[in-house]
């Protein structure tokens, strides 16, 4: 899957480790839960001491940094939208 960042970017998960893709894909679906930028960076934090299946820390790589900062990015947008 090819992730087009915010900021024109595009990641290619394929070149991502599996832990990764997985961490990206919980945060996805944190950013559409979540009700602030904040809890969104937690649950990051949560994500990558955990890594997949609780295998351990995952680092965050410049791929994975870019993919966060955009959902994180989207995540803002989408608050200022509901006011």
């Amino acid at each position: 899957m090819i992730i087009l960042t915010d900021g024109g970017q595009s990641v290619d998960t394929d070149t991502l480790s599996p832990e990764e893709r997985h961490i990206i894909q919980k945060l996805m679906a944190w950013a559409s839960l979540v009700d602030s930028p904040a809890k969104f960076r937690a649950k990051k934090e949560e994500a990558l001491k955990a890594g997949w299946n609780n295998s351990g820390p995952v680092r965050e790589s410049r791929a994975l940094s870019l993919v966060i900062r955009s959902l994180e990015n989207k995540l803002m947008e989408r608050l200022k939208r509901s006011g």
